[in-house]
C-alpha cells in the first residue's frame, strides 16, 4: 500500500466527508476509463478460449472452461491496473472487466473478477452470460451509469477505450453497502 501512497496524493482528493458509495464509486470508474488500456484488454483472452467458449460436449460438461486460457502479460498488466483502480475507494471494492463476445452481441464475458469477488452481475462459474440492458447502454453511449438491481449493491460501470476511441469494454467498480467477506469469495 505505500507504493501507491504518492500516486493517491496526485490524484483529486476522494473520500470526501458526507459522499456516498455511488459517488465514490462514480469517480473510481471515471479514473478506470482513462487508466485501463483497451488494446492490452483485446489480448487477455485467447483465440483458442474463445473457439472454445460456447462449445458443448456431452462427454465433457467443462470443454468450455477446460480450455480457457489467456495472455498472460495482458492478464496481470490489466489486472494490477484494476486493482490500483480499487484502492482508490475509501472501503472494500473491485474493479472488473467486462468485455462483448464478437459473434455473439448480447452475451459479455468477465475477463477479470478481483480480490473480493463483488459484482452485483456475474452468476458465479459462468464464462459468459446475457448482456445486461445497462451494460449494453454503456457500450453504445460510452456513459457512466450508476446500477444497483440488487438489494445493498452499488456499481458503477463505465466505458473501456482502446487507442483508435472505440469501446472495447467496460469496467464495473462494485460494492456491497454492508460488506460480508465470506459470502462472495467461493
Amino acid at each position: 500500500m505505500k507504493t501507491f501512497l504518492p500516486i493517491l496524493a496526485l490524484l483529486a482528493p476522494l473520500g470526501a466527508a458526507g459522499r456516498d458509495m455511488a459517488a465514490e464509486l462514480d469517480d473510481v470508474a471515471r479514473i478506470a476509463t482513462v487508466m485501463v488500456d483497451g488494446d492490452l484488454c483485446r489480448r487477455i483472452v485467447t483465440p483458442r478460449a474463445l473457439e472454445y467458449m460456447f462449445k458443448k460436449d456431452p462427454r465433457d460438461p467443462w470443454v468450455d472452461s477446460d480450455n480457457y486460457d489467456v495472455d498472460d502479460r495482458a492478464f496481470i498488466a490489466v489486472k494490477k491496473t484494476l486493482i490500483r483502480l480499487s484502492l482508490l475507494a475509501p472501503f472494500p471494492c473491485d474493479v472488473n472487466l467486462w468485455m462483448p463476445i464478437a459473434g455473439h452481441p448480447d452475451q459479455i464475458h468477465i475477463v477479470i473478477r478481483n480480490v473480493h469477488e463483488l459484482s452485483q452481475f456475474w452468476p458465479w462459474g459462468s464464462l459468459h452470460q446475457d448482456m445486461i440492458p445497462q451494460m449494453k447502454e454503456v457500450l453504445s453511449s460510452g456513459q457512466r451509469m450508476i446500477v444497483s438491481n440488487k438489494p445493498g449493491w452499488v456499481s458503477v460501470l463505465a466505458p473501456v477505450y482502446d487507442s483508435m476511441g472505440d469501446i472495447v469494454g467496460l469496467v464495473e467498480a462494485a460494492s456491497q453497502k454492508r460488506p460480508d467477506a465470506h459470502e462472495n469469495v467461493k
